[in-house]
């Protein structure tokens, strides 16, 4: 037996492609009252997340507003990446392989920190969480957010008042660069410095040019010094 085309046909189908009233352009509706109103709740938990990781714990010790500006926009784009395009079954791995992308990262006039990579991967973690646990309790979701907030908090107020820093010199007094005069190199550093020297290595050592690359390590209750590894290289490259 032959059905017809209106046998065939299915309301609730059309109705889930076009939307309750069916109108809708190209199969799409234009308007999803739940579904929109549980991307804004959502975007406003990983949003509020974010900021208070980035903005009060990142940003008032680092005071690098170039980050902060990039683990913000990271923030709110990748959560829209995820949610919206989780409604087209987007398979989990395509999720995780951003964090392959962004371990990867390099920018062009500098290798991004270990710490700045650090709140990059809490700050694109959050927002898959948030744009693609679709499946769990709102409870849930507050806690889990909660918890990585909690954590960073703990582990930046951990020793936040000093902490090792180390510096890259070059230094000319070859002479103290001898194994036995440690004590002497360390105590003319740090007259020389200023800095709160704790240890140190020497690198590589020329006799030709009398100069030899110390590093050294000091306590510091600043800002970490972003420029700490670089050295000022002439033409006539000592390494």
């Amino acid at each position: 037996m032959i059905q017809s085309d209106s046998e065939l046909f299915d309301s609730s189908i059309a109705s889930e492609f076009a939307g309750s009233d069916g109108a809708g352009l190209f199969g799409i509706p234009w308007f999803d009252g739940p579904s929109l109103w549980q991307m804004l709740f959502r975007f406003a938990i990983n949003l509020v997340a974010c900021w208070l990781i980035v903005g009060l714990l990142y940003y008032r010790k680092s005071r690098r507003r170039d980050y902060y500006f990039t683990f913000m926009l990271f923030s709110i784009t990748i959560f829209f990446l995820i949610f919206l395009m989780d409604n087209v079954k987007v398979q989990i791995g395509f999720a995780l392989g951003l964090f392959a992308i962004f371990g990867m990262i390099r920018y062009r006039t500098e290798t991004v920190p270990i710490r700045e990579m650090t709140y990059l991967f809490v700050v694109v973690g959050l927002s898959v969480i948030n744009g693609l646990a679709m499946t769990v309790s709102y409870a849930e979701l507050f806690l889990t957010n909660t918890i990585v907030v909690l954590a960073v908090w703990l582990f930046e107020s951990i020793h936040r008042r000093t902490h090792l820093e180390s510096k890259i010199i070059v230094y000319e007094k070859v002479a103290l660069a001898h194994a036995d005069r440690e004590n002497e190199l360390i105590a003319d550093l740090k007259s020389r410095t200023g800095l709160d020297i704790k240890r140190l290595e020497v690198g590589h050592i020329d006799y030709l040019k009398d100069i030899a690359y110390v590093k050294v390590y000091y306590a510091s209750d600043k800002p970490e010094n972003t420029v700490n590894h670089l050295t000022k290289v002439k033409k006539d490259n000592y390494f």
